[in-house]
């Protein structure tokens, strides 16, 4: 008999679907430097923030992108600190 692949459902690793949504991290070089940016997906986003490139306000359940420097002096935990919610049009838009 031929042997199987398949994982057996008690082995199966249940589906996050927020996770999935959400994107993954990316780094970006932009003119002032290395920026990473995350999608926030509509599910996520419970909360509503202004965006920095045109002032406009994000509902929350809208889908959008946070950047933060990748390249900053200060170390990691204070460029994530220092993270913004943009549009996604907005951040595309930016030099």
């Amino acid at each position: 008999m031929p042997r199987t692949n398949r994982r057996r459902d008690e082995d199966a690793v249940p589906i996050d679907p927020d996770r999935i949504l959400s994107g993954a991290r990316r780094t970006v070089v932009k003119r002032d430097g290395e920026w990473t940016t995350q999608t926030m997906s509509a599910s996520a986003a419970a909360k509503a923030y202004v965006c920095p490139g045109c002032s406009g306000t994000i509902e929350p359940g809208t889908a959008h992108l946070v950047a933060w420097r990748a390249d900053s002096i200060l170390g990691d935990a204070d460029a994530v600190a220092q993270r913004r919610h943009w549009h996604r049009r907005c951040w595309d838009i930016r030099p």
